[in-house]
């Protein structure tokens, strides 16, 4: 008769207990020290890679896309700071941060809107950076690309920096689109101060051919976020031809007073800074505009503010 042993593990190196759970890490496009347009008071902004609507009319559209390592940029560095490190015929690229000058000669040859800049960067690291800093800032605004695309990471960075003795101090702003769910909003308003939030237009179809999305998340959002008196502040760009049709405009009005609470409007008016090619079809909006545009809408109980222009 054979006698059968109980079988252990198979011996691989594997040691079973207690697993520790990878930290979360959101990739980073940039970091602006400084910053005094981007909410109240002196500010540090932290500019998120990745976005979930694809406007022409964005001005940080190499914030859209990810990287693919595709290489089409390389040729385009006058620095030598990009270089092409594939390995095994693994396309690689690799930036090198003490050539790079910054001059974003690549930019506009990325076809994914992306930027070889971005970095991966965990909550400990961040935490770090906005510490040192803290002591001459009034707060931090998260935006992007799409800060709430990482509402997990995004929920834990502003939970600690709530507890951080050098950072307790600081304000904490999201700069959103609205395009996300309502769960996902409660993973980041426990910590948050509040939300800045962009509405493009309130037609679906019209909104649909501005952003490449449907609007009804970002409506809902503007709900929750007023109810629970997160809604720091509402934005809608001014674009002359496109959004700023009589029945738009009553839409909007409407749609704001419904909210609760006393809700200001920034009023932006559409630059060409920045957009990429088919915006740059598009008409500047004027200041006479922005005028009849606030008079119309303040004409219906609207608190309209017109930000200046650059």
């Amino acid at each position: 008769m054979v006698s059968l042993k109980p079988m252990g593990p198979a011996q691989t190196g594997l040691r079973f207990g207690k697993l520790t759970a990878p930290a979360l890490q959101a990739p980073v496009n940039r970091i602006l020290p400084f910053s005094c347009v981007d909410g109240p008071g002196s500010r540090m902004v932290v500019f998120f890679q990745g976005c979930n609507m694809n406007c022409p009319s964005c001005h940080n559209p190499h914030t859209i896309g990810h990287c693919n390592h595709c290489l089409d940029c390389v040729p385009h560095c006058p620095n030598g700071a990009l270089v092409d490190a594939s390995v095994n015929g693994k396309r690689k690229l690799a930036h090198s941060a003490p050539q790079c000058q910054n001059c974003e000669s690549c930019l506009p040859h990325c076809g994914r809107n992306g930027s070889p800049y971005a970095r991966r960067h965990d909550v400990a690291s961040l935490v770090k950076q906005i510490a040192d800093h803290a002591p001459l800032l009034d707060g931090v605004t998260f935006s992007g690309g799409e800060a709430t695309l990482q509402h997990r990471f995004l929920g834990a960075l502003m939970a600690q920096l709530k507890q951080h003795p050098e950072c307790a101090h600081l304000s904490l702003l999201i700069d959103s689109n609205g395009l996300t769910d309502a769960a996902h909003w409660q993973a980041m308003l426990p910590h948050a101060d509040g939300v800045m939030l962009d509405i493009k237009a309130m037609e679906p179809a019209l909104h649909k051919t501005l952003t490449g999305r449907d609007n009804a998340k970002v409506l809902a959002s503007a709900r929750l976020l007023a109810e629970q008196d997160k809604l720091a502040e509402l934005r809608f760009l001014l674009v002359e031809h496109h959004n700023d049709s009589d029945a738009e405009l009553d839409a909007l009005a409407a749609f704001i007073r419904a909210l609760p609470g006393q809700r200001p409007l920034k009023l932006n008016g559409f630059r060409h800074h920045g957009v990429r090619e088919q915006a740059r079809q598009w008409a500047e909006t004027t200041e006479l505009r922005l005028q009849q545009v606030a008079s119309r809408l303040q004409q219906q109980g609207i608190d309209v503010r017109i930000n200046a222009a650059p």
